[in-house]
Formats: structure tokens, C-alpha cells, sequence
């Protein structure tokens, strides 16, 4: 079955490439009127056989030829790329960087607008959507691009979902030069992003916090060793007691002890899973363990995640915190309980 729906999915990406123009032209409104002052001028010609109104006709027929001309040498050579941020995160702003690079050798660019497209959730895999199964992601603007250089644009991307998020293409359009039609093209530029969960600032017990959840729970063991390896700045959660008053007079900052047998707290993270459906009490616990395991790492302890029917093992620093909030962006309810 597959070996048939394959060529056959082949096809029709082939075809649909083939009937799709490489522009599109849409009159503005200024474009509309011009067209009306067109049909009239070209009516009284006609009717008075004028030759003034001939030579006016012929000079407004020739700017519909320029503005095509200018317009299609600004969008010539145009290539933008995409730069997303090291993360993202529902419900919070980004800033999402389109560089725009002008390949053209000797002719220059003018008021370029670009707009990213995303894929609709439920439509993605099909290289080509629909223009119904796409939305605008955010829209950027370049006055002028000298030949044979980028300019660089930020647009602001606010997920509202966790999860996989497709981008789809570029819709690069431009006005100029009498503002009379939109000309647009098309680029297409699939990419695909994990959306974290939204993160919420919580209390822990190294920032003197006692609140637990009963969805994400934490349990927490830690002991301290006595050998003294040296002095380090003080960090949030640091005990008063292992300040070193002498060398924090002597530095003007806070310094305490730091011991060769120290280690870190280690906290586990429960997320039930089994038995639950996809609601919005299901997300909310999801948001809630992904707040639990950043205040955890923030405060410098190792974390692991658990649900009903996996273990991430507990570990620290910048990768492990990625993992541990892409596992959460892809986990999913479990109706069967465990």
C-alpha cells in the first residue's frame, strides 16, 4: 500500500508545482483606481480622437509596464533564512530573526516584506499545504537591501501550544515602485521546532519555598561534606553558615566555603500520566512539573522526571534541562491506567 500512495503522493507535489505560478499580482487599492482612470482617459480617446488624451493613455499603460518591470526586479534574487531562538516556550514572546539576502550583483531591492508562514495543527506532512492549512507566524519589513547583502529583521512569535511546530514557507511581497500591485512569491523553507511548556515561577526549598503539588511531586536528599576545598561566590540558597565573614569583609561580596565532598540535592519529578485524558487539567500538571524541574536546576540540584510508565535518569546543566522539557513538550495522556 505504501509503495503506491508514495508515487502517487509524488505526483501530485510534481504537479501542483507545475500549475503553481511563480508570482502572483494582486491590484491595490490605488491599483484599482488607476485602472478606472485608465478605462476613462482611454474612453474619451476613443470618443474625441484626441491625440492628447492618446499620448496620456499610452504614458499610463507604460507605467503598468514599469511597475511590473521594477517589481519583479526587486523580488529577483531574494533568499531569507530563518534564525529561531535556543528555545521556546507556550504562551511567552520570542524573537525570531529573518535574514534577508540579496543576490542580485548591480540592482538593488526596495520595500521587501516578508512573512513566515506555520503549518496548522492536523495538516502537517504534505510538502505543498493548502494556503487554508497555513497561518502567518509574524511579518518583517526591509526598505532597501544593496546588492549582494543581508539585512537581518526580527518579527515576535508567541506560541500558544506546547509541542511540535511546523513553519511552512515565505510569503515575500512587494509594493514597489508606485504602489499600483502587490506582487508575491513564494519560498518554500519547511522547518520544525519543539514549543517547551509554559514555566512558571516556583517555590522551592532552596528559595526558602515548603509548597509541593499533588500531580508533580518532589522528594529531595542532600548531605554536606567537611572537607574544605576553597572559597566561591555566593549563590542564592547558599546556608548562612558557610559564609566566610573574614574574606566577604576583605572582597566586599559574600564568599563561602566550598567542600570536596559536597552533593548536590537530587530531586525526582512525578507527572501522572495513566489514566488521564487531554484536557486542560492534564496540560496544567504538565506546566507544573516543567516549572518544578527549572526552579529545581536553577537551584543548582540534579533532576529527574518521572511518569507512570518512564524515568529520565537525574542529571544537571543546560542539555539536561532541554531534555528533560522536550520529553514534557512530546508526553501525552495515557487513558489505560498502569
Amino acid at each position: 500500500m505504501g509503495a503506491t500512495t508514495s508515487p502517487r503522493r509524488s505526483w501530485r507535489r510534481t504537479l501542483r508545482r507545475w500549475l503553481r505560478p511563480p508570482r502572483t499580482l494582486r491590484p491595490t487599492r490605488a491599483g484599482w483606481i488607476f485602472f478606472a482612470l485608465i478605462f476613462g482617459v482611454g474612453f474619451a480617446a476613443l470618443n474625441t480622437g484626441n491625440n492628447l488624451l492618446y499620448l496620456v493613455l499610452s504614458l499610463m499603460l507604460s507605467f503598468l509596464v514599469l511597475s511590473g518591470v521594477l517589481s519583479e526586479a526587486a523580488l529577483r534574487g531574494i533568499a531569507v533564512r530563518r534564525r529561531l531562538p535556543a528555545e521556546l516556550h507556550a504562551e511567552s514572546e520570542h524573537y525570531v530573526a529573518l535574514e534577508i539576502h540579496n543576490r542580485q550583483r548591480r540592482v538593488a531591492s526596495f520595500a521587501v516584506a516578508v512573512e513566515d508562514v506555520l503549518v496548522e495543527p492536523g495538516h502537517f506532512g504534505d510538502d505543498l499545504a493548502p494556503d487554508s492549512a497555513t497561518t502567518p507566524a509574524g511579518r518583517c519589513f526591509a526598505l532597501r537591501i544593496a546588492p549582494e547583502r543581508r539585512e537581518l529583521r526580527h518579527y515576535t512569535l508567541r506560541p500558544e501550544i506546547r509541542g511540535p511546530l511546523h513553519f511552512h514557507a515565505y510569503r515575500v511581497s512587494t509594493r514597489f515602485p508606485f504602489g499600483l500591485f502587490l506582487k508575491t512569491m513564494v519560498i518554500q523553507a519547511p522547518e520544525t521546532t519543539l514549543v517547551f511548556p509554559a514555566v512558571d515561577r516556583v517555590a522551592t526549598e532552596h528559595t526558602g519555598g515548603r509548597e509541593r503539588s499533588a500531580e508533580a511531586q518532589a522528594w529531595t536528599r542532600a548531605r554536606e561534606g567537611i572537607d574544605i576545598s576553597g572559597l566561591r561566590e555566593h549563590r542564592r540558597g547558599d546556608p548562612a553558615r558557610r559564609v566566610h565573614w573574614r574574606h566577604s569583609i576583605r572582597r566586599a561580596e559574600l564568599v563561602v566555603r566550598e567542600t570536596d565532598t559536597e552533593v548536590r540535592g537530587e530531586v525526582e519529578v512525578h507527572l501522572r500520566t495513566s489514566a488521564q485524558s487531554s484536557d486542560s487539567g492534564f496540560e496544567r500538571r504538565v506546566r507544573r512539573a516543567a516549572s518544578e524541574v527549572v526552579a529545581h536546576l536553577a537551584a543548582q540540584s540534579r533532576v529527574a522526571l518521572r511518569t507512570d510508565r518512564e524515568r529520565l535518569d537525574a542529571g544537571s546543566g543546560t542539555q539536561h534541562r532541554r531534555r528533560l522539557l522536550a520529553f514534557l513538550a512530546r508526553v501525552q495522556p495515557d487513558p489505560v491506567r498502569a
